[in-house]
């Protein structure tokens, strides 16, 4: 090798090794600065029957900035004579960004008619939520839930269906894993169907809850990738109560229990995090000390 080669190499060499050092401390200090979006799920607060408009000033009054809302609880508000239009105004005068929706249109399912229907139902939702100003509504495998069996290459098909149309609306479907479900109940699952595709807008809607509850194993989630997830809702639970067995009403305070929380939002660093309960103990309690609460939980896990 001439000495020019040999110099060239070195240098080259050098430089390469500066880059890595430089990554990898910008991966470092990315970690270091990690700070979500803190929202608030409504489901948290949803047994008091507040009714929409309210649900949002209680979320503002206790601190949030960010929120998930229900489409069936804004369907509701629609038919009392709200509008989408002073909806979207009180939660920009709050200053409440929407981040998301939780909605159950049946796109995933097997039944042509069905799946017709459920098309029709997420775009006439999707069509709401784009005038609310909200980016992301949830996409979970409603309809396919209580028979094994469903052809994960064709719900792939179907999620670009979605996708594809979410891009038209201006609002993207966030694919969501249910852990309870027979279908979609595992990280792997709704990786492949997001992976399989085959779309630039292809996102998962994971769970603390739901990953218990359909035995995906944490140490693993790093093989989701660090864009995959935007919106992750947090909770806990306690593992004396085991996964078969466990449901939604025994889902804790972020904080309060056994979920190793810390190292899943370390691994995913999601953009936003939620406050996803259906605790029955805390339907009973004022809403806006149950919110303050979520929040301070969840304030703690990120020190």
């Amino acid at each position: 090798m001439s000495q020019l080669s040999r110099r060239t190499l070195l240098k080259a060499s050098g430089i390469a090794a500066g880059m890595s050092s430089l990554s990898l401390d910008s991966t470092v200090a990315a970690k270091k600065s990690y700070k979500p979006e803190l929202s608030l799920n409504m489901s948290t607060i949803m047994g008091q029957k507040l009714g929409y408009i309210k649900e949002i000033e209680i979320a503002a009054a206790a601190g949030f900035r960010s929120c998930e809302i229900w489409m069936p609880t804004l369907e509701a508000y629609l038919k009392t004579g709200g509008t989408l239009k002073d909806a979207r105004k009180r939660a920009d005068d709050l200053g409440m960004k929407i981040q998301n929706c939780i909605g159950f249109a049946q796109w995933i399912v097997d039944d042509e008619k069905v799946r017709a229907q459920g098309l029709e139902q997420m775009k006439r939702e999707m069509d709401m939520l784009a005038q609310l100003g909200c980016p992301r509504t949830a996409a979970p495998p409603m309809g396919a839930t209580k028979e094994a069996g469903l052809d994960l290459h064709k719900a792939a098909e179907r999620y670009r269906v979605i996708l594809e149309l979410g891009a038209q609306m201006g609002v993207k479907p966030i694919l969501e894993m249910w852990g309870h479900s027979k279908n979609l109940s595992k990280v792997s699952e709704v990786l492949f169907v997001a992976a399989e595709s085959g779309h630039p807008d292809a996102r998962l809607l994971l769970d603390v809850f739901h990953i218990y509850k359909g035995e995906s194993s944490v140490d693993s989630l790093h093989v989701v990738g660090p864009d995959a997830v935007e919106v992750f809702h947090v909770n806990d639970y306690v593992k004396s109560i085991a996964p078969g067995q466990i449901t939604d009403g025994d889902r804790i305070y972020a904080g309060d229990g056994e979920a190793p929380i810390a190292q899943i939002l370390k691994t995913l660093q999601p953009e936003v995090i939620s406050l996803e309960l259906f605790n029955k103990t805390f339907y009973t309690q004022d809403p806006l000390i149950v919110a303050k609460n979520g929040l301070a939980k969840m304030q703690r896990i990120l020190l």
